[in-house]
């Protein structure tokens, strides 16, 4: 269930109640992957999931520009909600030290994640004491050529025409080697890419970019079906993300169609990360969802 909407202001980030706010619902509730914690098998047996969804209706511009100040408040908001922390750079070295090799996994073509956001997780870990050197680009999978020893998923929100939606649980495809091995029975297995070695117990932030989803014909970009979301949204469980995610896309098609719009395929491979290879919460209502920001068209309820 989504919790009361509650404006973002600028006093937020001066005063640091955006993580105080949200504190309660991640940060020593037992049943709650937290941020920071492992994904791995298993999490499905979570009770639930917290996910956190932060908007700026000044996030673009009618050019579809991002408005870097903007974005970084928006991230700062993002990262104090989902590790419950007063201020971004507490969240940050929550999450990541020095030592730590951050691979940083967005979606890298076809309307791929904006360079902005990208710059700016860039930039915070930096800030949160992170050298620059050990932060890196790991879209290759396992031919990135240092290793990483954290992962943050940072893949661009759009359906998917193999997958019906390809945005979390499709964002480390390229680890496998193999990625047409997982487009065969509308992609079911694609949470086993979650297990590999390379990945498992690695994510410690899903993080994804929803500045200007795609909701149909994707991953190829169609502006008949991409529109101004204007957020990031976030969580330590992939599962619970993208499920998230899958609800606001499918919210989205139907208000375009003025009706039921299933996609297609259907997105099984959601329910399948849970169920088959339990990597988190599919259920929705066992999805606890807090926002800041911007409520226009959230495409959260109902």
């Amino acid at each position: 269930m989504s919790k009361p909407f509650r404006p973002l202001t600028r006093r937020d980030f001066v005063r640091g109640t955006v993580g105080t706010a949200l504190a309660g619902s991640v940060v020593g509730v037992p049943g709650i992957l937290r941020a920071g914690e492992a994904v791995s098998e298993g999490a499905a047996g979570l009770s639930r999931s917290a996910v956190t969804v932060v908007r700026d209706a000044a996030a673009l511009d009618d050019r579809h520009k991002v408005d870097t100040a903007v974005l970084e408040e928006m991230l700062s908001a993002t990262i104090c909600g989902v590790t419950g922390l007063a201020t971004a750079r507490e969240a940050w070295q929550s999450l990541f030290k020095p030592q730590d090799g951050v691979g940083l996994v967005p979606t890298p073509h076809l309307n791929p994640t904006h360079d902005e956001v990208i710059d700016a997780v860039t930039a915070a870990l930096v800030d949160a004491g992170v050298p620059a050197g050990n932060v890196r680009k790991a879209t290759r999978g396992p031919d990135t050529a240092e290793p990483c020893t954290a992962l943050i998923a940072l893949p661009g929100l759009k359906a998917h025409w193999l997958t019906g939606i390809g945005t979390v649980i499709k964002n480390y495809i390229m680890f496998s080697g193999k990625p047409a091995k997982y487009h065969g029975e509308d992609s079911a297995k694609l949470g086993e890419i979650w297990l590999l070695p390379e990945v498992k117990d690695k994510t410690r932030l899903v993080l994804v970019d929803a500045l200007r989803p795609l909701c149909s014909k994707g991953p190829q970009p169609d502006p008949r079906y991409m529109w101004h979301y204007n957020g990031l949204i976030a969580g330590a469980d992939p599962v619970a993300v993208e499920t998230v995610c899958l609800r606001i896309i499918q919210h989205k098609r139907n208000a375009l169609r003025g009706g039921s719009w299933p996609l297609s395929p259907p997105p099984i491979c959601v329910e399948a990360a849970d169920t088959t290879y339990g990597l988190g919460n599919s259920d929705y209502a066992r999805i606890d969802v807090h926002t800041s920001g911007w409520d226009e068209e959230l495409l959260i309820e109902g």
